[in-house]
């Protein structure tokens, strides 16, 4: 039996090249999209976790800042006036007792900048109960201030350190120091041993 078959109208397809060619792009482009897919859902997934520890932390941060907006408005009623006096003393006293001029010293020494030294220091218990410290140098530049700054921020012991005040000086009886600033950061005394260059303590 002979079949007639018109190329002209039933063109000749070769089926097995075809998917062969085009069977292995259309596998590989399932798998790709089967991993987006699983990424996407496992990132979803990260996300709802995230934001519900956040809800969590939110919560357990307006429950302390209740507990503390508590405590002041008992501490502010009148009755307690001389304990609320007292303990702001008593705070301050601790504060200041455990500022160690040694290890501050030693700390600034760390930090202090060639022909610049330190005039006066002064501790100070700064309102959110923060150890302040208010220190003049003296120098023959402002750069040298500038980066004892950037060292001092860049310590562990030293923070939010800042130029309150600069003037210029004519000290004859020592002429290198030109210049003159009142500089003021929040010092964190710290207990941990801190590394020199080389890892050592």
């Amino acid at each position: 039996m002979r079949v007639a078959i018109n190329l002209a109208t039933h063109p000749y397809e070769d089926a097995r090249r075809f998917w062969f060619r085009w069977g292995g792009a259309l596998v590989a482009l399932g798998i790709v999209t089967l991993g987006l897919l699983y990424f996407t859902f496992a990132g979803w997934l990260n996300a709802r976790k995230d934001k519900a520890l956040m809800e969590q932390y939110r919560s357990q941060i307006a429950a302390r800042d209740q507990e503390k907006a508590d405590a002041q408005a008992l501490m502010d009623q009148v009755q307690n006036a001389s304990i609320r006096d007292r303990a702001w003393f008593l705070n301050d006293l601790f504060y200041r007792k455990a500022f160690s001029w040694t290890q501050v010293f030693e700390n600034l020494e760390n930090v202090m900048p060639p022909r610049l030294h330190v005039v006066s220091i002064e501790p100070e218990l700064g309102p959110g109960n923060e150890l302040e410290i208010r220190l003049v140098v003296a120098g023959d530049s402002r750069e040298r201030a500038l980066e004892l700054v950037r060292k001092m921020e860049a310590s562990q012991h030293f923070q939010q350190t800042y130029i309150s005040q600069e003037s210029a000086e004519n000290n004859s009886q020592n002429p290198g120091d030109a210049v003159k600033f009142d500089i003021t950061a929040l010092y964190v005394p710290g207990t941990e041993v801190e590394l020199k260059p080389g890892g050592t303590p």
